[in-house]
């Protein structure tokens, strides 16, 4: 068999360190997958230095938090028990090209599928969170939006709790828009002072969003102790203004689990009526790169950790 001429190759001619420093500086992990399959030397040496992993992790930091990448639950075949470390890392390398590609690389505005439950409801139904998911603040004409129960104190937060399309989701931005009354006097705007984010997984995997009711009166007081929140974001000031306004996170978050909870923080606006604190929001939209129809991922208990499933292979990400 003639001998592979590898003189053409800078992985041949450049130092190891060179060759990682280029090679993790790629933009995305789906860039190592289609590197790998360059030449044999080039596939070696990516799955050798785990070069797929490293570039998964820095775009997803949030999922070494959420999933445990060395502790596979998959059942491993004989063969592979009794193999060497690089069939090992030749699994790794498997396991996080199919991250890679689960993702949609098409950005959507579209990421939410269900409103589950607000901490407060003034009127229900007719404020009710599922109001939120309609674009804009009015439907065939009449008002469309969730306000909270009426607050003495302008400290008291509301939470509004959703479940996304997909159950992983790379978010990058979250859109909310306040509520104009323009009914009442003076137009008042029901905003509230600031947002924050939070994304994970139920800690109780036997629960559902159908375990939630979307009444007047739902406790969210209690919501840390039945979620896992893998990632919440820094606190994003609100403008008393009835537009939908976009909050970019400083890095595309990736929720594992599907759930997303909105923290308004601080109420500005008192009702004339009552001379009441209330929080009104029109509508919430969610921007991210949703899992693929292909894929699914399955969640386990206790751990809350996750299988990515492809059709006929599952992937674990234990």
């Amino acid at each position: 068999m003639p001998k592979v001429d590898n003189s053409g190759d800078f992985i041949f001619w450049f130092a190891e360190e060179i060759s990682m420093k280029i090679l993790t500086n790629l933009d995305d992990p789906s860039d190592v997958v289609r590197v790998s399959s360059v030449s044999k030397l080039w596939r070696q040496f990516v799955i050798e230095h785990d070069i797929c992993k490293q570039l998964c992790l820095k775009k997803f930091p949030e999922i070494s938090g959420a999933v445990e990448l060395n502790n596979l639950i998959e059942p491993v075949d004989i063969g592979l028990r009794n193999g060497t470390e690089f069939e090992l890392l030749k699994r790794n390398h498997k396991i996080f090209s199919f991250l890679a590609k689960a993702l949609s690389p098409v950005i959507t505005n579209d990421c939410l599928s269900t409103a589950i439950s607000a901490s407060s409801t003034d009127n229900y139904p007719t404020e009710s969170i599922v109001h939120t998911l309609q674009p804009g603040d009015r439907n065939q004409n009449v008002a469309s939006y969730w306000s909270s129960s009426g607050q003495h104190e302008p400290s008291v937060p509301e939470t509004l709790l959703y479940e996304l399309v997909t159950k992983m989701c790379l978010v990058s931005e979250i859109h909310v828009q306040p509520f104009q009354a323009y009914f009442q006097h003076r137009y008042p705007i029901y905003s509230c002072k600031a947002v924050r984010f939070k994304m994970g997984h139920l800690r109780n995997l036997g629960e559902s969003d159908t375990d939630f009711s979307d009444n007047e009166s739902e406790d969210h007081t209690l919501l840390d102790d039945r979620f896992v929140w893998t990632y919440i974001s820094p606190e994003f000031p609100m403008v008393q203004e009835s537009f939908l306004q976009k909050f970019e996170l400083p890095e595309p978050a990736l929720c594992v689990g599907g759930y997303l909870l909105v923290e308004l923080l601080g109420r500005v606006q008192k009702q004339e009526i009552d001379d009441l604190y209330y929080i009104c929001i029109a509508h919430v939209q969610i921007v991210g790169r949703p899992l693929l129809p292909t894929f699914d991922v399955e969640m386990h208990e206790p751990s809350g950790k996750c299988l990515l499933k492809h059709y006929s292979e599952t992937v674990s990400l234990s």
